[in-house]
């Protein structure tokens, strides 16, 4: 069995993690942990978020900053679902020693500092682990991810959006000088467990934020290899993410040739399904699916394309299990479908 723990478990989306690694027949869930000041420090997970409250027992323990090496060689697999600072300020201490990191921040996505500084407010000065660090998008870069030991798991939002585009970028369907125009719609959990008035259940209605300057814009650019204009909404319901892209397809395009590119670059891929219809944010909550479909105006050349995921699951846990699955050997999609 593989000893795993996890970093910031009491937050959404390490609670999923638990829930995912406790159902997992490989790995051993040996330990969650939170921040030394956190009010949920000693309390056990099901107290924080009940529909785990008999299945897993284990508490949640402050973190020792001061003695990071010593849990990174007592684990063989240590997931982090913490801010990006944190991860940014513990990295060094917590890797070259036994275990693997999984960082669900965005402290190692973006390779350019520069870039990196702007979008998220504080310098980066973990130069060599920076240039380390494999992207985690598990449907696409299985070999990178299979030899790392610092994978950067990508954000909800850039997975919803790097699924669609890829196939479509791999096989040069796009116009080159047409930028690929992303909306998304996430749900209030995106926005993490922590209280805060603009993104309140009841404060919350359909709504633009982060135009024009949103910091996944740049990490959905890097890994698609062109600029996009992304623009994200926060929507009125809990969990799940809708994006609908528009691209300018390049002269000649087929319908044909689109989805040979899908069903080429998702063969065998039960993790990402290609729908008949329109999907919705219902048909993957609670699921680590990527759904996707898409139609083609073949008199304009323009391309819709819609991706649902759920934020939490396929945006953030599930993909970081798919991570570990094929970084020890595994199916990626071993103990998320069946």
């Amino acid at each position: 069995m593989i000893k795993t723990c996890i970093v910031g478990a009491s937050g959404y989306t390490g609670a999923e993690l638990a829930a995912l690694v406790h159902r997992h027949n490989q790995f051993e869930l040996v330990a969650l942990y939170v921040s030394t000041n956190s009010a949920d420090a000693g309390k056990p997970l099901g107290d924080i978020h009940p529909q785990f409250f008999n299945s897993i027992n284990l508490p949640l323990q402050p973190i020792d900053e001061s003695n990071l090496s010593a849990l990174s060689e007592s684990f063989d697999l240590i997931f982090l679902a913490t801010p990006h600072e944190a991860s940014h300020k513990w990295m060094n201490e917590l890797c070259g020693k036994k275990a693997v990191i999984m960082d669900l921040s965005g402290a190692f996505r973006i390779k350019d500092k520069n870039k990196f500084a702007k979008y998220y407010g504080f310098e980066h000065h973990a130069d060599t682990l920076l240039e380390q660090a494999i992207y985690g998008l598990a449907d696409w870069h299985q070999e990178q991810i299979s030899r790392a030991d610092l994978i950067a798991v990508p954000g909800c939002y850039p997975t919803a959006s790097l699924t669609a585009l890829k196939p479509l970028q791999q096989n040069s369907l796009i116009d080159a000088t047409h930028f690929p125009i992303i909306n998304a719609v996430s749900g209030v959990s995106g926005a993490g467990r922590k209280a805060a008035l603009n993104s309140s259940f009841t404060e919350v209605s359909l709504q633009a934020y982060g135009v024009l300057g949103h910091r996944h814009q740049p990490e959905i650019a890097d890994y698609l290899g062109t600029d996009v204009i992304f623009t994200p909404h926060l929507g009125n319901f809990k969990r799940g993410i809708l994006a609908t892209i528009t691209v300018k397809t390049a002269a000649g395009v087929t319908e044909k040739q689109i989805t040979q590119a899908y069903q080429q670059a998702y063969q065998g891929n039960p993790i990402v399904r290609l729908r008949n219809s329109w999907p919705k944010i219902d048909d993957v909550v609670g699921t680590p699916y990527c759904d996707l479909f898409w139609k083609l105006d073949e008199k304009t050349g323009y391309l819709v394309i819609n991706s649902a995921i759920d934020n939490l699951l396929k945006g953030a846990a599930s993909q970081a299990l798919q991570c570990a699955n094929l970084r020890f050997g595994f199916a990626s999609h071993m103990g998320l479908v069946n």
